[in-house]
């Protein structure tokens, strides 16, 4: 047959015919429009054959009027089945609904398990995860991937360096490293500390050593600032010079900015899809329709479903279509002047320590060259300039 499966969904019947005349019986049948495949004999007086359901109230007259008789051996097809579950209909509705029931709880969250957190903190990143929505009793393809929330987590809870996020099953656990941890005691060999740059002491904070310099004097790179060695001359020691030592330094940057810039911004226009995706196959189950935005990006969050503790090669996909736009800033001389003098700033944060700060700035050339301007900028700052230099043995004041 060219299309069994038309012929499965009406319903197939295998019959079976005995008598004499059986091939003028066939004949009749195939002139009377009565389509038959897969016909068999089976000895002298008997064929097999199979024939559509819908055919079968053509048969009988045909019977009737020849001299065989038939047999009808079984019923296959649409049709039948749903006899079949019509008597066992609770069996045929509940099984599905189990295997549903199972399916959405194995894809549930059940647990959020948190470790290396105290107790304030632990409530912090409780009170955080439900805003994300991480909550029990939520479906686990509703949420953002774990490198998402890790992320939010981190950028959102001062409180915490570091957290790992990983979902086993039905149950986020997370791992927390907290900024208050107790540091662990520093192990230091007997040095001293010297100038990494020219600079003008400003203010001392001197743990451990001999100073050797005051506020106000000017020291140069690889000068002794602290010593090492303490006592007097013939009961000396050497120990770990330990401090800080502020100086103001000094640092000439020269950055430009266009006077025209062009910028890809989103404009706030999305659109999101979901789709269930079965091995390579993408099935859409909403969100249809052609995105129609010229310029785009797209975000993907795939999650992975599970029945019980098994992982399916099924997944849930959203997938979030953000339009983009070019957007052309033009700046006059004097805003240009004022974005390059913060982007010099920024860039100047970049190479100094936490704990340096700005004291004055000073711009020493401003000009406008090709479209952009250029800028060049003296910037005064207070550091600690002090770096650490081991004692080797022979070494004196």
């Amino acid at each position: 047959m060219k299309n069994l499966w038309v012929e499965f969904i009406g319903g197939i019947v295998t019959v079976k015919t005995k008598g004499k005349g059986i091939e003028r019986f066939i004949n009749t049948l195939t002139r009377s429009g009565i389509h038959i495949w897969q016909v068999k004999r089976h000895g002298t007086d008997a064929v097999t054959f199979k024939m559509k359901l819908r055919d079968v109230k053509k048969l009988r007259p045909l019977v009737r009027q020849s001299d065989c008789k038939v047999e009808f051996l079984l019923r296959t097809g649409l049709p039948f089945i749903y006899k079949r579950m019509l008597k066992n209909f609770g069996f045929a509705v509940g099984a599905p609904i189990f295997l549903i029931i199972i399916f959405i709880l194995s894809n549930m969250v059940w647990g959020i398990e948190i470790k290396g957190a105290d107790p304030a903190t632990e409530y912090k990143i409780r009170k955080e995860l439900d805003e994300l929505g991480v909550k029990t009793g939520k479906m686990q393809f509703f949420l953002e991937n774990v490198e998402v929330i890790q992320r939010k987590l981190t950028d959102q809870i001062k409180e915490i360096t570091w957290v790992g996020v990983e979902l086993k099953g039905t149950t986020y656990h997370l791992q927390v490293v907290e900024k208050n941890e107790p540091k662990q005691p520093e192990y230091l060999s007997p040095r001293h500390l010297i100038a990494k740059k020219k600079a003008i002491i400003t203010d001392m904070f001197v743990e451990e050593g001999q100073p050797l310099v005051g506020v106000n004097e000017h020291v140069e790179p690889g000068q002794l600032l602290v010593s090492g060695i303490i006592g007097k001359e013939g009961q000396t020691e050497t120990v770990p010079a330990k401090g800080e030592i502020f100086g103001e330094t000094w640092y000439i940057l020269k950055t430009e900015q266009q006077l025209k810039n062009t910028l890809q911004v989103f404009n706030g226009n999305e659109k999101r899809k979901h789709f269930l995706k079965v091995g390579k196959l993408e099935i859409p189950i909403w969100g249809f329709g052609k995105v129609e935005y010229n310029e785009f990006e797209t975000e993907l969050n795939e999650t992975k479903l599970r029945f019980l503790k098994w992982e399916l090669p099924i997944s849930f996909i959203d997938k979030t279509v953000r339009e983009s736009e070019v957007v052309t800033q033009i700046y006059s001389n004097e805003e240009a002047f004022e974005a390059a003098k913060n982007r010099a700033r920024n860039d100047i944060k970049k190479h100094l320590s936490e704990n340096a700060k700005i004291k004055g700035e000073k711009v020493l050339h401003k000009s406008v060259e090709n479209g952009k301007v250029i800028i060049s900028i003296h910037f005064q700052i207070i550091e600690n300039i002090a770096e650490a230099q081991p004692i080797i043995q022979g070494d004196t004041e």
